[in-house]
């Protein structure tokens, strides 16, 4: 006899209610999305009058969560960056001019007064020393500040090489540790754009890597590709460096090893530094907005341990001195150093409104690019063309819909009609399940839910042709029916889960659209198992409690 415990019947409508209610939002899309807005800027902003009016636009009782419709559907930008990696191997040159010059400080005796050539190849890091007599031991200061290539491919070899000529020695990097630094450097550009979009709520960027040194960035929403090179141009670059001179006019002439940096409240102030920085902000965990001691907006930030450690040893033995915190290329603040500061922790203070100590905060968080980034393309996909791809589907999907429907409704009867109604819960909760994980719904999308809908009654022309192969075997009605569900699982299970791979290994190797389709062909699958299995198994066992029929007919 057809049984179904009655808490599994309470699992399986649970199951469907949730799964409409969550794609419910999904016809109100605009409504929805102006009330998430509304929602989010009014926590991380506070209340304002349209705010709270968008607010009340949904009810907060109901599920608002959406798909993210892809750039191929809702419009947006998109750019093609190449990686200027070259622009890392410089300042890195900088950071062993640093070390290098200690190194020789412990042998001057030896090696006599050092100083860095200027006008060395782009890249390199030339250092003259006095004595020539003294280079074979000047080499071995420097070559001894080597390190192992931190990569695969570069095992056992170091990552500079070390050359003498005269009295001019020659560091740089070596081929190794280019490659391992090309890798590091466009991955963690890679990041930082996406950190950088994600901190302002953008929905759903695509950001992916390309070739050697390229990132493909694609954002939707964005009305212009200018708006989104705004977004994720910005350097962010944070360094600390110690005050040589200043406040002084322009005029002033750095030295070596020095540079002139302009105040960034008065054009007319600069500053002379050191061009080597003490910190960065790579060394940077957080940064927070904040107010200082007069209640001024301000941020307060905290370096990682091995920062906190270069830090506080150079505030105890400069205290007294100048200390400035320069932001791309312009002194924010120069404070004077009043006691060690060990604690691994500071404050950048300035003339900020509490908007622009919330915008740093985040630039600083997201981190600052390690190289320049040159955009080779840029493209706009306009509202109106993602509209006219969402008219597409949708017509690509009520064809698909009308075209099943009619073919089970001629073929099974009221079977068939069970059958599509399943079909329509099986679609909602397709969708249910795309917003609640966040997924993102392109063409290719569409294409797989257009797909879902055909595969979506094979599991039930299964069903529908063993019952009818065992009603001609004289069994009765509800014997039928049980085994046409128990004979037809093996083969519904074993075709799903053939077509689950195919999902999964598109998803694991495919990138941008292949991943969109693999993602809803899974969820698909997911559904029109349980939709075919449990709820068309569950309508017919309403139906066959109620009217207790002699015969049927499928």
């Amino acid at each position: 006899m057809l049984q179904i415990p009655l808490w599994k019947r309470v699992v399986i409508l649970g199951i469907c209610v949730a799964g409409i209610l969550f794609s419910f939002p999904i016809g109100f899309y605009g409504t929805v999305e102006r009330y998430n807005d509304a929602v989010t800027e009014i926590e991380k902003f506070g209340s304002t009058p349209e705010r709270e009016a968008d607010a009340t636009l949904w009810p907060s009782f109901l599920p608002s969560t959406l798909v993210n419709l892809g750039l191929d559907l809702r419009g947006g930008a998109q750019l093609l960056a190449e990686v200027q990696v070259e622009d890392v191997y410089a300042d890195r040159m900088d950071v062993y001019w640093l070390e290098s010059r200690e190194a020789l400080v412990e042998i001057r005796g030896q090696v006599g007064f050092v100083e860095r050539v200027n006008d060395a190849p782009e890249g390199t890091l030339q250092i003259r020393i006095q004595k020539p007599e003294a280079m074979s031991a000047a080499l071995q200061a420097i070559r001894d500040l080597a390190q192992p290539v931190v990569s695969l491919t570069g095992v056992g070899s170091t990552d500079i090489v070390v050359a003498g000529q005269g009295n001019v020695i020659t560091v740089q990097l070596s081929e190794e540790e280019k490659l391992a630094t090309d890798q590091r450097t466009v991955q963690q550009s890679l990041e930082i754009i996406r950190r950088r979009i994600d901190e302002v709520g953008t929905r759903e960027p695509t950001i992916q890597r390309q070739g050697e040194d390229r990132i493909l960035i694609q954002v939707p929403g964005l009305g212009s590709s200018a708006e989104l090179k705004e977004l994720i141009g910005t350097t962010a670059r944070l360094t600390f460096h110690p005050v040589v001179a200043g406040p002084t006019t322009g005029n002033a002439v750095p030295g070596p090893g020095e540079m002139l940096v302009p105040d960034i409240d008065d054009p007319n102030a600069f500053y002379v530094i050191e061009s080597a920085a003490v910190l960065s902000g790579e060394d940077l965990v957080d940064a927070q907005p904040s107010f200082d001691q007069n209640g001024q907006p301000s941020v307060s930030f905290r370096f990682n341990p091995s920062g906190a450690r270069v830090f506080g040893q150079f505030t105890s033995e400069n205290v007294g001195a100048l200390f400035a915190t320069v932001l791309d290329n312009e002194v924010i603040t120069a404070p004077q150093i009043r006691e060690p500061i060990t604690g691994g922790s500071g404050q950048i203070t300035g003339n900020f409104t509490v908007e622009g100590s919330t915008d740093l905060a985040v630039l600083l968080r997201a981190g600052a690019l390690p190289a320049e980034l040159e955009f080779l393309s840029e493209s706009t996909v306009s509202p109106s063309l993602g509209q006219d791809s969402i008219d597409a589907g949708r017509i690509a999907c009520l064809i698909a819909f009308a075209g099943v429907m009619v073919f089970m409704a001629l073929s099974y009867g009221l079977f068939g009609l069970f059958a599509n109604l399943a079909l329509v819960i099986n679609v909602a909760m397709i969708l249910g399940i795309l917003s609640v994980f966040g997924a993102t719904l392109t063409l290719p999308g569409i294409a797989g839910i257009v797909l879902t809908i055909g595969m979506a009654v094979d599991a039930n022309v299964l069903v529908f042709e063993r019952i009818r192969e065992e009603l001609k075997t004289a069994k009765g009605p509800s014997r039928a029916i049980e085994l046409g569900y128990e004979k037809a699982l093996s083969a519904i299970i074993d075709a799903n889960i053939t077509t689950g791979i195919t999902a999964v290994i598109l998803f694991a190797l495919g990138s941008g659209p292949v991943k969109g389709f693999a993602v809803t062909l899974m969820a698909g699958i997911a559904t029109s198992v349980f939709t075919a299995i449990f709820v068309t198994r569950l309508f017919i066992v309403f139906w066959y409690e109620r009217r207790r029929p002699r015969t049927i007919e499928v």
